[in-house]
């Protein structure tokens, strides 16, 4: 943390913004055990899962970088009230063991799909935060059958869904940005071999510096109704958003026109990090949209 507070670059000062708010996230994030914990074999790999409570099944996707207790320890004491969540840490994350596997959400969302397989989970309602929503827009593309409902928080389906400060921050990112931080304790704490805490850096570097888009057309096809929430200062253009919001049928005159299936939620005064902190304004909106 010495190290970042010293430094005038710019890239360390966004992610000095980051760990300072993930920390105050963690800090107060409430505690509860899974039920059920686990590795699913799949696509080669295997991937850590948590679930909680009983009811519907909500599947959780975290974030770049993230734990399940960093992207969602707020939101699941409440979820769990009511729903089966299933959180799942991707590869390299967490718990789950890194691989040499090339990463791409294609493959990402395929693991998705192969948890759901492995828990016997016919259909779920699925929720991806930052590249968790780009992974959730995949699954809605690749297994339609399987998704009930889809939020996103705070992502895309498409590189140029960010603005551009947003997708070249990670061109001068350098491991050891990351030393001291509360992102390294929370990987030290949990991964099955923290001397592949360099090489997951690295493979995750190459894999946020590969332009992806899962297509115009393919957004335009999910049947499944869309939760999309976004803060207005959270990297996303928000041109872009509204052309994605149109796709799945919003943006009409509902006075005029019958009113969407979809909905678009923009949270006045948040960035891409402090959104997910907003807990009884992100459970308000799930609970509304997935009730």
């Amino acid at each position: 943390m010495q190290n970042l507070l010293k430094t005038n670059n710019p890239l360390r000062s966004i992610l000095l913004i980051v760990v300072i708010i993930l920390t105050a996230s963690r800090s107060n994030g409430q505690q509860i055990k899974p039920s059920n914990s686990g590795y699913a074999p799949v696509n080669g790999i295997k991937v850590y899962y948590e679930v909680y409570g009983e009811g519907r099944p909500i599947v959780l996707l975290h974030g770049a970088f993230y734990t399940i207790g960093m992207n969602w320890s707020q939101l699941i004491p409440d979820l769990s009230k009511t729903r089966k969540v299933i959180a799942i840490e991707f590869q390299g994350h967490g718990h789950t063991p890194f691989s040499d596997r090339k990463l791409s959400i294609t493959t990402l969302a395929s693991d998705v799909e192969g948890v759901m397989d492995y828990l016997k989970i016919d259909s779920a309602d699925v929720a991806g935060y930052s590249m968790g929503g780009s992974v959730a827009y995949q699954f809605a593309v690749q297994s339609p059958r399987r998704l009930r409902k889809l939020v996103i928080i705070s992502s895309t389906y498409k590189t140029d869904g960010w603005l551009p400060i947003v997708n070249s921050a990670f061109e001068n990112f350098k491991p050891e940005f990351f030393d001291n931080t509360p992102i390294k304790t929370g990987y030290d704490a949990v991964a099955p071999d923290k001397t592949k805490w360099t090489n997951f850096l690295k493979q995750m570097f190459d894999f946020a510096k590969v332009p992806f888009n899962v297509g115009d057309s393919n957004i335009a096809k999910i049947a499944a109704p869309v939760l999309i929430i976004s803060g207005d200062n959270d990297g996303l253009d928000k041109i872009e958003l509204m052309k994605t919001y149109q796709l799945l049928g919003g943006g009409v005159a509902a006075d005029l026109h019958p009113m969407p299936k979809s909905y678009l939620a923009i949270v006045p005064s948040q960035g891409h990090v402090s959104l997910m902190m907003q807990t009884k304004i992100i459970l308000g909106y799930l609970n509304d949209f997935l009730k």
